[in-house]
């Protein structure tokens, strides 16, 4: 299995009730589901809010200002298409005074559209029940971490 180094910018958005988005996404090598937030590598030059706000535009075109440059780090590693990714992930937290705002996937690339499954917004409890694999598995401690 190829190991690649990969810094990344994730954003846990939460909406007027404190629901959690979260993607749902099928590894394409193996089929694996898996429910992420947004966010994504952090290209070179780019600072992890720079990342975490233009993740969050191409993942979800979802408000990047409502981004609270507050951020946790996490150490984590994970395998998607065959490859182990290694690297700190920077989380940020975002707020919407709305319910539920509505993402839109269009700034997705059609790879990525092909492996998107769909989303929710989830609360802590559900969240702590899921039984499909969550990325990283610590998010409702880092979730905690931010909110603190």
């Amino acid at each position: 299995m190829e190991r690649l180094s990969r810094p990344a910018a994730r954003i846990v958005c939460l909406d007027a009730e404190d629901r959690v988005l979260l993607l749902r996404w099928q590894d394409p090598f193996d089929g694996t589901m898996q429910w992420a937030p947004p966010g994504g590598g952090i290209d070179p030059g780019e600072t992890p809010i720079e990342a975490a706000r233009r993740e969050l535009v191409e993942e979800t075109r979802l408000d990047p200002t409502a981004i609270i440059d507050r951020p946790v780090l996490h150490l984590y590693e994970w395998t998607w298409k065959n490859t182990l990714r290694i690297g700190p992930e920077t989380f940020f937290l975002a707020r919407y005074a709305t319910d539920r705002p509505e993402p839109d996937f269009s700034g997705l690339e059609p790879a990525e559209l092909d492996e998107l499954r769909g989303f929710a917004w989830r609360t802590l409890d559900e969240i702590a029940a899921m039984t499909e694999r969550l990325d990283p598995p610590a998010l409702l401690q880092i979730i905690a971490e931010l909110r603190s």
